[in-house]
């Protein structure tokens, strides 16, 4: 497989760690070989974005999004640059979204939700063996 997500501008990544940890930004500038200017907009819809700061990139992971913006761009542009991409909806129907949330999901489960999910597993995989029939032995 050829690896195809370059650090350039404009690039989406996720933030590893942090205070922004779980939030997306993007890429704005490349200060040197180890940091870069990030930006998250704030969209409409409730989204605090992450503000303007320079990050490591050992704590970003690239996405395979891009958005045409100019080096250093202002927040407006990277805005309007953001909603025309749609950026958020792509976010939001990613496989890395949906496993982020059903993670936050998780570990907001007390000890009886908890429980009841290994019942209902249980109950899942009892179904399954007797469909599927006893396994033949060697």
């Amino acid at each position: 497989m050829v690896f195809e997500l370059y650090v350039e501008i404009g690039r989406v990544a996720l933030i590893k760690c942090g205070p922004n940890k779980g939030k997306i930004c993007a890429i704005i500038d490349v200060i040197d070989q180890n940091r870069a200017l990030v930006e998250g907009p704030s969209i409409k819809d409730g989204v605090i974005g992450v503000p303007r700061q320079s990050m490591r990139f050992k704590h970003l992971q690239l996405l395979p999004y891009t958005i045409k913006i100019c080096h250093t761009t202002r927040t407006k542009k990277l805005t309007a640059a953001w909603e025309k991409s749609e950026i958020s909806k792509k976010w939001m129907e990613s496989a890395i979204s949906k496993k982020l949330i059903a993670s936050e999901r998780r570990k907001g489960l007390n000890d009886f939700d908890r429980f009841k999910l290994m019942k209902a597993k249980q109950k899942r995989q009892r179904m399954i063996r007797m469909c599927m029939g006893p396994m033949p032995k060697k």
